[in-house]
């Protein structure tokens, strides 16, 4: 066990976790949860978001004046997997968001030391 300074855990037990994250574009939501679903990942959250990358945005005409959008909406998708899943999750959400254009989106792991159901007080994989 690792030893952890901070309140109220003494030892942290070593998980083998990942948080996936991933920003995907809005109308793809749907198809990707009900991917993530097919193999048997349930639990997720989802938040509006905006930002941009590589496409760096676009422009609008409002009232005869052009404008500069920087920030584009997306949709940012959290999980936590235990790394048994982390491909198939990683995949399904690949297959399910691409669309081959610009602007599909990125994903982004890390390892997670500790999770914890505050209601049952589980930890580990099985708070996940």
């Amino acid at each position: 066990m690792k030893r952890c300074s901070q309140a109220p855990f003494k030892y942290l037990e070593i998980t083998h976790m990942k948080k996936i994250e991933a920003v995907i574009k809005p109308f793809k939501l749907e198809e990707v949860k009900d991917a993530l679903h097919e193999v048997g990942i349930e639990g997720m959250t989802v938040s509006e978001v905006k930002g941009f990358g590589r496409q760096k945005g676009h422009t609008e005409i409002y009232r005869g004046s052009e404008y500069t959008v920087d920030f584009l909406p997306k949709i940012k998708i959290e999980l936590v997997v235990s790394d048994t899943k982390v491909n198939e999750a990683t995949a399904a959400i690949i297959k399910a968001a691409k669309t081959g254009k610009i602007g599909d989106g990125k994903i982004f792991v890390s390892e997670i030391t500790e999770a914890i159901r505050i209601r049952t007080e589980e930890k580990g994989d099985s708070a996940v």
